[in-house]
C-alpha cells in the first residue's frame, strides 16, 4: 500500500493517509500538526469511508530519507509519535483501522482508487474492533527463593588436590546428587512460569474478543533479570475496562506473578487480520 520510491521530483506532492474510518469529527483532529508541519490535516472520501490525510513533499519520504530515518532513533519516534496522535485522535471520535507508519499514494485519485480497493477489509475490519480497545499483557515470573550456592565439585584426580586429604567416602556420589537437585529445582521453576503464563493467558482469553501472544523480551540485567513468560496484545470490549482491572488483580494473587497491563489503545494489532 504504501507508495514510495526514488527518482520524484523534490517539488512533487504526496498524500499521507493516517487512518480509515467512518464518520470521524473533524475538531478531534483539529490542530494536530501530523507529519508536516503547516499542512492541514483533511478527510478525503472513499466510497462510504472516509481517509484521514495531510499533503507532503514527496522528497521527504523517498527511500534514501525515509532509511536514513529509521537509523535516527529519536527523529523516527517524532514520526512515530506523531503517527499515533492522529490515529488515536480520530479513533476517539470513531471506530477506526490505523494504517501503517508512512502510507503515501502519489495523489488523491491513486489514494483514493487504492483505499476504494481494500474497502472491504476495512469494514471487515471496522465491525470487528467498534467498540473494543487493545490491552498488553506483560507476565514476569515471581523472583525464586534464595538457595545454597552450587555445591563445590570434587577433583577427579585426588592426588593434585591440597596435599594430605581425600575425599570422604561417596563423596562424589553426593556431589552429583546436589548438582541434579539444582537442575531438577531449575527446570521445575521453568515448568511452574509456564503454567503461570497459561493460566494469566487464559483468564484473558476468556474476557477478550481475541488475543494474540507476541515474542518474549530478553530479561534486562538493570531489571534484576526478571524473567518474561508472557508477551500478549488482546481486544476487549470497553465496556469491560473495569473487568480488566479486577482480573488482574485476581491473577497476580493467584500466580503471585508480576502482571503488568497497559492500554487501552487503538487496537493495532486486530485490524490485519480480516
Amino acid at each position: 500500500m504504501t507508495e514510495r520510491g526514488p527518482g520524484q521530483p523534490s517539488d512533487e506532492s504526496a498524500v499521507y493517509v493516517f487512518a480509515v474510518c467512518e464518520a470521524p469529527d473533524p475538531a478531534a483532529f483539529a490542530g494536530l500538526p501530523g507529519v508536516a508541519a503547516g499542512e492541514p490535516l483533511r478527510r478525503l472520501r472513499c466510497g462510504a469511508l472516509t481517509a484521514i490525510v495531510q499533503t507532503v513533499r514527496a522528497a521527504d519520504f523517498t527511500d534514501e530519507v525515509w532509511q536514513a530515518r529509521v537509523a535516527d532513533r529519536s527523529e523516527l519516534e517524532r514520526y512515530a509519535r506523531a503517527h499515533h496522535d492522529v490515529v488515536s485522535a480520530v479513533a476517539a471520535s470513531c471506530p477506526t483501522v490505523p494504517l501503517p507508519l508512512a502510507t503515501l499514494y502519489h495523489g488523491e485519485a491513486r489514494a483514493r482508487q487504492s483505499l476504494l480497493d481494500e474497502s472491504e477489509r476495512f469494514r471487515a475490519a471496522l465491525e470487528r474492533t467498534a467498540g473494543h480497545a487493545e490491552w498488553g499483557v506483560k507476565v514476569y515470573a515471581a523472583e525464586p527463593p534464595e538457595s545454597a550456592p552450587d555445591p563445590e565439585p570434587v577433583p577427579l584426580r585426588p592426588d593434585r588436590a591440597a596435599r594430605g586429604t581425600r575425599p570422604a567416602p561417596g563423596a562424589g556420589l553426593a556431589y552429583l546428587e546436589r548438582k541434579r537437585g539444582v537442575q531438577a529445582r531449575r527446570e521445575q521453576r521453568h515448568e511452574e512460569a509456564l503454567r503461570v503464563a497459561e493460566t494469566v493467558d487464559a483468564g484473558f482469553q476468556d474476557l477478550a474478543a481475541a488475543g494474540r501472544r507476541l515474542r518474549l523480551h530478553a530479561s534486562v540485567p538493570e531489571e534484576n533479570g526478571r524473567v518474561q513468560v508472557l508477551n500478549a496484545t488482546y481486544l476487549v470490549a470497553e465496556h469491560l475496562e473495569a473487568d480488566i482491572e479486577a482480573l488482574t488483580r485476581t491473577l497476580r494473587d493467584g500466580t503471585g506473578a508480576r502482571i503488568e497491563i497497559s492500554g487501552p489503545w487503538v487496537p493495532y494489532s486486530f485490524v490485519g487480520e480480516v
